[in-house]
């Protein structure tokens, strides 16, 4: 079940008793948590744990088998980036993020000054009307990053943001999560690199046997062997 109203206490996601399995594979179950305003959050775990799974269902594009998940951000105020890339191969990097930017609930001048304004803090405004399928990896990414700028979401769940982004792009990476902090916005990220992005959290989660554990350092999440997703 999702849910649009909370507490007036800053929580912008929250989780109560959230189970998923696949068949006789359970994922996780009874999950909790609360994900508040002006924070970063990073999700880790091994592979096969669940977590993008559990991001999904976060993100309203996957259903639990049992438990709630209310979320304050509608989805115009949520930006999910999965860790597949998503571009429309056939538009220019520039009509991708008009298309969406009316998603995010901009329009005309709005939503084309949001455009370039994206394209020029990820670097990408020289290739503004080239088509998005002839981006590299890396290209791609940071015009898939670029979305997280459109209409300035409260809520950023983030999937493995940092795969394919060389050194310079992972900084920016990181700035921007930094800005959407200062903005008020709530972090999920779901991050390997823990040395590296687990100096930007709050707090770190760890999906591990089945339940979330917190951790107040990088080094106390390395997940425990699991199935590949």
């Amino acid at each position: 079940m999702y849910a649009a109203s909370l507490s007036k206490d800053n929580t912008l996601l929250r989780l109560s008793g959230v189970s998923k399995a696949f068949g006789p594979r359970v994922l996780f179950r009874k999950l909790g948590a609360e994900f508040k305003a002006e924070s970063i959050t990073l999700l880790a775990g091994s592979n096969g744990t669940g977590k993008s799974t559990l991001m999904r269902i976060m993100a309203g594009l996957g259903r639990p088998d049992s438990g709630t998940v209310e979320r304050l951000a509608d989805e115009t105020e949520t930006a999910f980036l999965a860790h597949a890339t998503f571009i429309y191969s056939g538009l220019s990097a520039r009509e991708n993020l008009l298309f969406w930017a009316r998603g995010a609930g901009l329009s005309g001048t709005e939503a084309s000054r949001a455009a370039d304004a994206a394209l020029e803090r990820v670097g990408l405004a020289r290739h503004a009307h080239d088509r998005a399928g002839i981006f590299s990896r890396g290209m791609a990414q940071r015009l898939n990053l670029a979305r997280v700028l459109l209409g300035r979401p409260r809520l950023l769940l983030l999937d493995e943001p940092g795969t394919g982004l060389d050194i310079a792009s992972r900084g920016l990476l990181r700035d921007i999560v930094r800005e959407a902090r200062s903005r008020g916005a709530a972090v999920v990220w779901i991050s390997h690199d823990l040395d590296a992005d687990g100096v930007l959290a709050d707090r770190i989660l760890t999906l591990r046997k089945k339940t979330l554990e917190e951790n107040s350092s990088p080094s106390l999440s390395a997940g425990e062997g699991a199935l590949p997703c």
